[in-house]
């Protein structure tokens, strides 16, 4: 997975990515015509796909279920409009962004402005170690690690777990997480306003899907799409940050550009899935200029083609990433566990 910048001077890679970060800015004008199209062949499927199922379990046909597959792959869509939402790229207008948005997070069930504010300041803060604890995956350094108490490092390895990180954390999440502004209790009345009216939404259009359809089938269809684009939500933003020669420094050598460049992977995906993904593999042009929409990203690539070999991840690569669990100083890389104790 080494990129063909890894052995450039660190200067040279900061001077590179502002120069990047220029050439990129004139993909940042989002078109009306093109977003709502997005929007509209997105939300569209999803309600007719979630009724279909629907209409067979309560119809007694449990292959139904199988519709709830396709179903979470245009919920996780959804959330990535919901995403550009967030960063002001998907229409033209912030105050049409502001609402599309809060409307998909009762979809999602992550409460739009809530969610916006942890997320910006995961954008500016990302690969920076003073600055880690808001809206990214806690990630300590080998030393941290070794310093730890015997409990500390269990739960830091149960925390790093696949079954809980992939399995546990993305219900914990969007299930438990959100229905509070947990982190931001005191962080003025937004937050608490966000998760309050989400909530409710979420109540209302529950309520009457469940006096529609009866409570069985609602969960039998609700509860398998909401888990399933989680977790599948969870693990794309794992691997975008989570790779080995991904960056992290300390606040005196920390660099926005060089750190949104090499601190987010180009995850190769094939065509379909960067289709339901909303092409957010592409994470370190979204990250050097978040107000690029999602449908511009791979214009982006063909503008700059040296982007397409910086920090590039494919499928097959991606699933050796979740062995990777703490930053060494030294190497300046991700490493595994056995990694760290083979080298202390």
């Amino acid at each position: 997975m080494k990129s063909q910048t890894s052995d450039v001077d660190p200067r040279d890679k900061d001077k590179l990515a502002r120069e990047w970060g220029r050439e990129i800015a004139r993909f940042r004008t989002p078109h009306l015509g093109r977003s709502t199209l997005e929007l509209a062949v997105t939300v569209i499927p999803f309600v007719c796909i979630w009724a279909a199922a629907a209409v067979a379990i309560v119809n007694g046909y449990w292959i139904g279920l199988l519709l709830t597959i396709p179903a979470a792959g245009f919920l996780v869509r959804l959330f990535m409009l919901q995403h550009d939402c967030g960063h002001g790229s998907l229409f033209p207008h912030s105050g049409l962004n502001n609402w599309i948005g809060r409307a998909i997070g009762i979809l999602t069930f992550a409460p739009y402005d809530y969610w916006r504010r942890s997320h910006a300041i995961h954008h500016a803060t990302a690969g920076n170690l003073d600055s880690r604890g808001v809206g990214d995956i806690a990630t300590l350094t080998v030393d941290e690690y070794m310093s730890l108490s015997t409990l500390r490092r269990a739960q830091y390895r149960a925390y790093r777990h696949p079954l809980v990180m992939f399995g546990l954390g993305p219900a914990w999440v969007f299930i438990c997480q959100y229905r509070l502004p947990i982190g931001m209790m005191r962080g003025g009345s937004e937050p608490w306003i966000s998760t309050i009216a989400t909530n409710v939404g979420i109540l209302v259009i529950s309520g009457a899907l469940i006096w529609l359809i009866g409570p069985v089938a609602f969960l039998a269809v609700q509860v398998p799409t909401l888990l399933l684009a989680a977790t599948a939500g969870v693990w794309l933003f794992y691997v975008q940050h989570q790779f080995e020669e991904t960056h992290w420094s300390e606040e005196e050598d920390w660099n926005f550009h060089s750190a949104a460049v090499h601190g987010s992977s180009f995850y190769d995906l094939p065509p379909i899935m960067r289709w339901f993904t909303g092409n957010i593999g592409v994470h370190h042009v979204h990250h050097l200029s978040s107000k690029v929409p999602f449908y511009r990203l791979p214009d982006v690539l063909d503008a700059i083609p040296d982007l397409k070999q910086v920090g590039r991840i494919t499928l097959r690569q991606s699933l050796g990433c979740v062995k990777l669990v703490l930053w060494d100083s030294r190497s300046k890389r991700l490493v595994s566990f056995r990694e760290a104790f083979a080298q202390s």
